[in-house]
Order: C-alpha cells, then sequence, then structure tokens
C-alpha cells in the first residue's frame, strides 16, 4: 500500500512528461486506427472520424488516466496553486502590497511572542521545573517578607510537602586571582541549593559538608563561561586560586552551560559560612524549594502555613510570621514584567487584525472583477466547496509568502528588541526564533489564511447567480453589498487602530508624567564611580574613603564630591530596617556595654548574639513602635553634591568621627511619620543593628525626601549615617561627582587615582543622567513598542480607508457622472464622497471607544497618575482620527470631482 501511494507522488511530480507520453501514446492508437479504416475503403476524412468515435473521448482518457496513476486532491491543489500564482503575477501591485501588510502583521505578532514566550512560557532549564517554587514567610497584613534562619531550619525539619528547601542571596563583589580584577555577580547558597534546582557540576565536585560550616575556608563553584572566559577552560581545578572580596577561594566545580541562577551569578559560595542569625525578627535570606512528587503546590501551601501558625502560637511576639507564600519558581521570576510583555502581545495582534482586515478589503476589491470567472466556472458544474478551495489555496499562498517575509522581519526586530530591552528583563537570554515560536508563526499563517479564504469566497460566490455571466457581461463589477462589507471593514480597523493609539498615548503621558516628577535630586552634570568596597579593618576603610574623597576633589572640574553605599535610581544595596525611638537612660549599664562592645562585625564574636536577639526581642515587642526606614551611609558632602537640601539641623561635619556619639540625618518622611508636629532633632533611636552595630543613633537633621527606589512611588523614610561612624554596613561605595562640565571628563583621573589606592578594585563610571534614564527602560521600553505598533495600525487604517473610498468612487463613475450632468456642483459631489467616508470613520471611532473603556483598564499597572479612561486622551485621539480619515477621503473625492459626465456616460 504504501509503495503505490509512492508511486502516485511520484507520478504526480512527474506529471508533465507523463502527460506527454500518454499524448504520443494515444496518437499512435489513433493513427493505427485511421491507417486500418483506410484500408477498408474509407477516405481520409470518414477514416479520421471514425477511428475518433471509436477512440472515444481524448480528453476524458486523459483525465481519466491522470486519476488513476496519481492522488486526485494533490493534483487539484497543484493545479489550484499554479492558477493562484498566475492570479498573483497578474496584480503584481496587488500581490506585493497584500505580502508586505500580512508580513508586518505576522512579523510583529511573531517577534513579540517571541519574547513573551522566552520570558513567561519557556519551562526553566531545570529538572522538572513546574516542581520548583519560590517561598516567602508572611505577616498578619499579608506582607511578603524574606526567611530568618530559625524559621527555616523549623520549616525545613518539620514539612512533608517539600523534597528539599534552600536559602540564597545574590551580590556583586570584587574578584581577582585570575586576570585583571573584576565585578563578578555571585550567590551564596545554603546546602540544598543544586538539589532543589537538579542541578550538578560538569566539572570537579559540589560542596564538601565540612566547606559548609562557620568560618570554613572558602569553597567555590563557578559558571560554564566564567570557566571558559577567565579561567581559560582548565580542567585543573585545583590550581585555581581566586579571591573573593577579601576573602581567598578555592574552585571547587563548574555548574552546567547556562546555568546563572540567580541573577546571572557566576559564582556560588556555601551560605552556611556566614553567621545564624537566631532573631526570627531579622529576614535576611531569599527560599527556595522543590515540592515532591506526591505533592501539590496548594497542599505544600497549606502545610507550611500550619507550621508557621504552630510556631506564632509557640514564640509569639518573637515572630511576626503567621503564614507561608508560595509561587512557582517562572512566576515569580516575572511576576514584575507579566503585564507589560501581554499588553505588547496584545498590541501585536491587533497589529495583526488590523493587515488582516486590510488584506480583506483589497481581496474583495479584487474578486469584484473576477465575478464573471467565478460565474463561467459555476455554469460548467463546478460546485461552491471548489471555489471555495481555489481562494482558500490563493489566501494560503498569500499568507505563506507574508509569514516567510514576517519571519524575516521578526528575526530582524527580535535582535532591536533584545537590544532595546531593559537590562533587567528576566530571562534575556532564553529569547529566540526557536521551533515553538516558528509552530506560533505557521498556527498564524494558517489561520490568517483561512479566514482570509472563507470570508472573502463566501462574499464573493455570494454574487454568482444565474445571471452572473449576464452580470459579467454589462461590466457590473461594484456591488452595494461588497462597498458595505468594505467601509466595515475599514471601520473595524479604525476602531483596532484607536484602541491601539488611545494605549500609547496614555503610556506617553504617564512617562511625561513620570519626568515631571520632581526627584529631590540633581541628575545633570553629575558623575558616578561604583567600586565593591575592600574587606578592611574599621580604621582603614575609614582613612581610604577620607583620602579617595580628597583626592578626587582636587581633580579639575569637580567643584562637588560625595559618596554613598546607595545610589538613588540604582535598584539595588538598600538595607531596609526597622527602628524604635529610645531614651538611653533607660538603657541598664549592662546593654550599654553590650552595645559598646558589638560595633564590629558579629562574626568576630557569635556569642554576644544571644543577648543581642533577647535584647531586640523585647524592645520590639510593641508593634506600634516600630518604623520602617532605608538604611544609607553617606558622606558629609554627599547631599551638597546631588543638591538635596537641609530642613532642619546640620549636616554631618568633622565633629562626627567613629569614637564620637552617633548620629544621624533624617528625611522628611521619617520626621512626619514618627515625630508630626515636632521636633525630631536630638531625638534618639535605634535601627535594629542592621550594619552590626548596637550604638544609639542621635537625629542632628533632617534633609528632603528623595524618591530613591524609582519615581514613580512615593519617597521612602531613609536613614543617613556618617561612613565614618558606621563603615561596617559599607559593601558597595558610590562616589558622585559634580562637574562644572562633561561627566565623562573626569573619568580617567578618578580611574588612576582609585587605581593607585587599591590596583585591586575595578570601578564602574556611568553619568548619573544615565541612571536616571536606565531607572524608565521598562516603561519606556514598553512605550516605544506599542507606539511604533500604533503608528503601524494607523497607516495600514487609513491605507484601508483610502482604498475602500477610492474603490466606491470608482464604481459610482457612472452615477457621479449623471449627478454633474443634472447639474450636481464639484463642491457637492466631494461633500458626498467626504460624509461616506466620514460615516465609516464616526462608526469605527464609536466602536473603538467602546472597546478603549474595556480594554485600556488592563493598562492600569503601565499608567502613573492618569485615568483608564481619560477623557482628554479619548477625546484627542478620536478627533485625530476623525480628522485623518477625512484627509484620506479627501484624496479620492477630489479625484471625483474631475470626472467628465460625458467620458463617464460613453464609457457606461
Amino acid at each position: 500500500m504504501n509503495l503505490r501511494l509512492f508511486h502516485r507522488i511520484a507520478a504526480l511530480l512527474r506529471r508533465d512528461r507523463l502527460d506527454h507520453d500518454l499524448a504520443e501514446e494515444m496518437s499512435a492508437h489513433l493513427a493505427l486506427a485511421i491507417e486500418e479504416n483506410l484500408r477498408h475503403g474509407m477516405s481520409p476524412h470518414q477514416a479520421r472520424r471514425q477511428a475518433l468515435i471509436d477512440f472515444g473521448g481524448s480528453q476524458q482518457a486523459l483525465e481519466n488516466h491522470r486519476e488513476a496513476r496519481s492522488l486526485p486532491f494533490l493534483d487539484a491543489a497543484f493545479h489550484d496553486a499554479r492558477f493562484a500564482l498566475r492570479l498573483l503575477k497578474k496584480s503584481p501591485s496587488f500581490t506585493i502590497v497584500a505580502i508586505l501588510t500580512l508580513a508586518l502583521g505576522i512579523g510583529a505578532t511573531t517577534a513579540i511572542f517571541s519574547v513573551v514566550y522566552g520570558v513567561l512560557l519557556r519551562p526553566l532549564p531545570f529538572q522538572n521545573p513546574q516542581q520548583i517554587v519560590r517561598l516567602w514567610e508572611q505577616d498578619s497584613f499579608g506582607n511578603r517578607m524574606n526567611l530568618t534562619d530559625p524559621n527555616f531550619a523549623d520549616l525545613r525539619a518539620q514539612n512533608h510537602s517539600l523534597s528539599g528547601l534552600a536559602e540564597f542571596n545574590s551580590d556583586t563583589t570584587t574578584v581577582t586571582g585570575r586576570g585583571e580584577p573584576s565585578r563578578v555577580p555571585y550567590a551564596f547558597v545554603s546546602r540544598d541549593f543544586f538539589s532543589v534546582l537538579g542541578v550538578q557540576p560538569v566539572l570537579g565536585r559540589a560542596f564538601l559538608p565540612e566547606e559548609q560550616r562557620l568560618n570554613a575556608p572558602t569553597a567555590a563553584l563557578v559558571s560554564y563561561a566564567y570557566w571558559q572566559q577567565t579561567l581559560g577552560s582548565t580542567r585543573d581545578l585545583s590550581s585555581v586560586h581566586l579571591k573573593i572580596g577579601n576573602q581567598p577561594a578555592s574552585v571547587v566545580g563548574v555548574l552546567p552551560p547556562g546555568f546563572h541562577f540567580p541573577d546571572s551569578s557566576d559564582i556560588w559560595i556555601p551560605r552556611e559560612r556566614e553567621v545564624f542569625v537566631p532573631s526570627r525578627h531579622a529576614h535576611n535570606w531569599n527560599g527556595i524549594a522543590r515540592l515532591r512528587d506526591d505533592s501539590s503546590l496548594a497542599a505544600a501551601r497549606s502545610e507550611l502555613s500550619g507550621i508557621a501558625q504552630r510556631l506564632k502560637q509557640q514564640y509569639g511576639e518573637d515572630t511576626a510570621t503567621v503564614a507561608v507564600a508560595l509561587e512557582p519558581l517562572r512566576e515569580a521570576m516575572t511576576s514584575d514584567v507579566r503585564p507589560a510583555l501581554f499588553i505588547l502581545l496584545g498590541a501585536s495582534a491587533f497589529l495583526l487584525l488590523i493587515a488582516c482586515a486590510n488584506v480583506t478589503n483589497l481581496l474583495l476589491a479584487q474578486s469584484s472583477g473576477r465575478e464573471r470567472e467565478l460565474a463561467v466556472r459555476s455554469a460548467l458544474g463546478a460546485p461552491r466547496s471548489r471555489l471555495i478551495r481555489q481562494f482558500l489555496t490563493e489566501s494560503f499562498l498569500l499568507s505563506l509568502f507574508g509569514g516567510v517575509l514576517g519571519i524575516l522581519l521578526a528575526y530582524a526586530g527580535l535582535r532591536l528588541l533584545v537590544a532595546l530591552a531593559p537590562a533587567n528583563l528576566p530571562r534575556l537570554e532564553d529569547i529566540s526564533l526557536n521551533s515553538t515560536v516558528l509552530l506560533f508563526s505557521l498556527v498564524a499563517i494558517s489561520l490568517v489564511s483561512t479566514a482570509l479564504a472563507v470570508f472573502t469566497g463566501l462574499r464573493s460566490l455570494a454574487n454568482v447567480s444565474k445571471n452572473g455571466l449576464q452580470e459579467g457581461s454589462r461590466g457590473d463589477t461594484g456591488t452595494i453589498k461588497k462597498q458595505r462589507m468594505g467601509r466595515l471593514l475599514a471601520a473595524v480597523q479604525l476602531a483596532t487602530a484607536l484602541v491601539l493609539l488611545v494605549g500609547a498615548s496614555l503610556m506617553g503621558r504617564s512617562l511625561l508624567r513620570v519626568l515631571s516628577v520632581n526627584s529631590g535630586f540633581r541628575t545633570d552634570a553629575v558623575a558616578t564611580m561604583e567600586f565593591g568596597f575592600p574587606d578592611l579593618p574599621t580604621s582603614e576603610r575609614i582613612a581610604f574613603l577620607d583620602n579617595l574623597l580628597a583626592q578626587i576633589r582636587q581633580i579639575p572640574g569637580v567643584d562637588a564630591v560625595g559618596g554613598t553605599n546607595v545610589l538613588p535610581l540604582s535598584g539595588s544595596g538598600f538595607s531596609d530596617t526597622g527602628y524604635v525611638s529610645m531614651n538611653p537612660e533607660q538603657l541598664s549599664p549592662a546593654m550599654q556595654d553590650l552595645f559598646r562592645r558589638s560595633t564590629g562585625d558579629l562574626r568576630a564574636d557569635p556569642k554576644l548574639l544571644p543577648d543581642i536577639v533577647a535584647f531586640f526581642n523585647n524592645i520590639f515587642h510593641d508593634k506600634s513602635q516600630i518604623h520602617g526606614a532605608d538604611y544609607v551611609v553617606a558622606s558629609p558632602d554627599y547631599f551638597r553634591t546631588l543638591g538635596i537640601p537641609l530642613i532642619r539641623g546640620r549636616f554631618f561635619d568633622d565633629r562626627d568621627t567613629f569614637d564620637s556619639p552617633n548620629v544621624a540625618l533624617i528625611s522628611q518622611s521619617v520626621a512626619d511619620d514618627k515625630w508630626p508636629n515636632q521636633d525630631p532633632i536630638g531625638r534618639t533611636v535605634e535601627n535594629g543593628g542592621v550594619d552590626g552595630d548596637l550604638r544609639l543613633l542621635t537625629v542632628i537633621g533632617v534633609v528632603a525626601d528623595v524618591r530613591d527606589h524609582n519615581l514613580e512611588s512615593r519617597p521612602f523614610p531613609t536613614f543617613y549615617v556618617d561612613y565614618r561612624q558606621r563603615p561596617r554596613a559599607i559593601s558597595h561605595f558610590t562616589v558622585v561627582m559634580h562637574t562644572t562640565g562633561n561627566p565623562e571628563s573626569v573619568f580617567s583621573a578618578a580611574r588612576s587615582i582609585l587605581h593607585n589606592l587599591n590596583p585591586d578594585l575595578p570601578p564602574r563610571f556611568r553619568a548619573f543622567s544615565e541612571v536616571y534614564s536606565a531607572s524608565l527602560a521598562a516603561r519606556r521600553f514598553s512605550l516605544t513598542l506599542v507606539g511604533v505598533f500604533s503608528l503601524a495600525a494607523l497607516l495600514l487604517a487609513l491605507a484601508g480607508i483610502y482604498g475602500v473610498i477610492s474603490y466606491s468612487v470608482s464604481q459610482r463613475t457612472r452615477e457621479i457622472g449623471v449627478r454633474m450632468a443634472l447639474g450636481a456642483t464639484t463642491r457637492e459631489v466631494l461633500l458626498m464622497v467626504l460624509k461616506q467616508g466620514a460615516l465609516t470613520g464616526v462608526i469605527g471611532i464609536a466602536a473603538g471607544l467602546a472597546c478603549s473603556f474595556a480594554i485600556t483598564r488592563l493598562l492600569r499597572s503601565q499608567l502613573f497618575e492618569i485615568s483608564p479612561t481619560d477623557p482628554l486622551t479619548l477625546a484627542g485621539v478620536s478627533f485625530l482620527l476623525l480628522v485623518i480619515s477625512l484627509t484620506a477621503c479627501a484624496i479620492p473625492g477630489r479625484r471625483a470631482t474631475q470626472i467628465d459626465p460625458v467620458v463617464a456616460l460613453r464609457c457606461e
């Protein structure tokens, strides 16, 4: 059976050759029959006639032979395809416009889907990734918090739903030992981290138990890329020794290619080297877990929350956790970008809809010229299904050509999308035109071609009637129904374009609102130099920064220099802390001595931890007295450099040394939150030892609020401390330099100064305006794409309405000629055409407004200080579309006024 099918397919491919052979054979048989008749005394004419009668219909024999030797369906499909290609070749303008229109729609949709699939839908490259979850502790208000060490230990020991539970954190540090010093992202991970992810080293080994303990010699795993690029792909890992921060480390293993979790890490270190903090209020660690094979997400969430409730009953106010939140890892990684990406996918789908409507209008217009052909084929017995199949073939070829070109455009556009995407877009490396994306494109092409064929075919065949040949002979190719359908499609295009334009306008106005926000600091003419701070003794840390800032202050063109461990809008580095107001006189001598002894690294004397935890558990029991704030280390001139004004009190100055009473500046929001209508100067607070230093802080001044997290959120309460008093909190430091000229002009001198002080500190230089711009990258990315789609949709919609009106004018030539012959003025003819276009525009705009009220509500998360149904935006876009659509109608309208009545009636 399979062999027979193979022979039939082969015969189909060799059809022309076989037809030629069959024709020669039939001619030979006919010649023999004629010769035989001649021998029987017939005249040549009678001999040929009788031979043809005896032989039967030659064309029927040919068709019967073709059907017997091949597959009729495929044979008909090839015939339809050849006929469709001839039609497309016959109308090159139509073909090029239709293919380009479909390519634009399919290409945009494919490119955006590749981003959506790579970021949101593509399975994570881990073993059974659907079982991996992120988890957080949750308080009574539903706020998610990182894990505390004791709660983590209890959850891991008491659960039966998880096969593994691990802690991790990530950061960036300076790494030396191979080549030039570099800033490398790294992670602290607990012992079950890699088993939870199902990842094992491809070279070397995993961490040993003796390497996963406090103050153990540092062992490190590295990424495959880091092993290749920095370690030279050496297989002798025992010879590789790095210095990570200030800690010597031995590389013991290389992880699989492509593994960089979390946060693009290249180095992984055992978390157990860090101090186990026994406080259940110290939420320091991210959590990750793997569900057991027989457990579900809901069951695990229920069990872990039950454990949290038992811990709450057992420890009371010593823990704030009452539940545990779990979320699939993929969703947790992409939750911030999911709404924006789905909005972009919807925008590209709208663009594809407009492209399809435009091509449908083109096909309807072209089919009007084929009514005679369709009527002839129908009269000769062709069934409707056969004619629809022809339309399906033509539409499929158009969609296929448009789809192939669209995929090429998507490939080029995808590279541009990745280049424009914000740097913090998760899973950026997973975006590609892979087999799933190509399958999506194929499905889109199939759906588009089917929709075009069915709609156009049914509309065209509806006009094929018994008098179709007579209609065709008169040349009356235009019908009122077709013109109405064309106007309806044009209205759909306008409605869809209006929705996109409203969305783009709302997002654009939101961006303008964000840009108009007073950030509280200046960004112009400010250079920044960021570096990882060396792990030095306290006195050496202070001396290093003193010397660095003093030398940079001498650079020509620098008029102010400051520094901080947290650069505003940089997106990282904040230390969230709770603080309470305290009266120092109420502290016992023992507590004062405890504070005095705990000014350094707690790892140096972990015996202090139990006393410290007991003290803080006591003072933080009264939740009404606890207030949250950011904790920022700064230099005295930091505020003047960034133009942050002093509202009350004083800035840091030379009186504030390491041995003097510790002081703090607070932001205005702290004063308003803790001491409304009171003077906060002289108040004493305890910040919970976030930097291991328990000395009380005395408020000496109030500075203006700054929007340091992002421009869209309200200023967060902030405590500022002097680096000369609290140097332990510094792991990264950024020098800010206000310059009299181009900020980049001071980069070289600042780099030389830092290199001379410590050649192992690689700096990162940026103009502060770049940092400001990068904080808006996600919003600008979405706006750019939606704006481009909106512009393309507008152009397609205008082309559609222009085509509809032009076609209508061409079909009404006789009518317009009669009107003008009867005395109609050019103004009246122009108004008639514009009225038709205006009616189409009003219908489309009204439908678009109705859709906008429903759809733009989905944009709420992307808007800033503007309503999704902002009346000014809706009215402005509607008016713009109406004006532009009338302008598009004016061109064919003017052409209608130039029709010569005599010529129009003579042609008719």
